[in-house]
């Protein structure tokens, strides 16, 4: 059974740093994508960003600069580096891996519109002073 977790989130000010890493079991990087969307609170979920063997990386251009995304040697912990945070990134963020979507800004950009195969139980993220 393919489980995603996810840990590193919590409370930051602003300007300053998280990174969140997405554990998958059953799972790695050989087989497809593994990404990150984001929710906020009265808002729809959207893309962040992924990795894949087959497409390379893919970051949102919302956070392009500040968020990097990146691999370990397993290819099975993807960690979501985020950086310079402000408040309007405050979300519960989202693991999602998927065999058959590949990386790209097509899918990932924008309102989530369905069709991961994966996902984690979330975690929140909250930039305040």
């Amino acid at each position: 059974e393919v489980q995603l977790v996810e840990s590193g989130g919590g409370l930051v000010r602003p300007g300053g740093s998280l990174r969140l890493s997405c554990a998958a079991s059953e799972f790695s990087l050989d087989e497809g994508v593994i990404g990150w969307f984001r929710q906020a609170p009265g808002k729809e979920r959207e893309g962040v960003s992924c990795i894949s063997r087959e497409d390379g990386t893919y970051v949102s251009q919302d956070v392009r600069g500040r968020f990097t995304i990146s691999t370990d040697n397993t290819r099975n912990t993807v960690y979501l580096q985020m950086d310079n945070l402000a408040p309007e990134d405050s979300a519960h963020y989202y693991c999602a891996a998927d065999r058959e979507r590949g990386c790209r800004g097509g899918y990932w950009y924008g309102p989530y519109v369905g069709g991961m195969e994966y996902w984690g139980k979330g975690i929140l993220v909250t930039v305040s002073s």
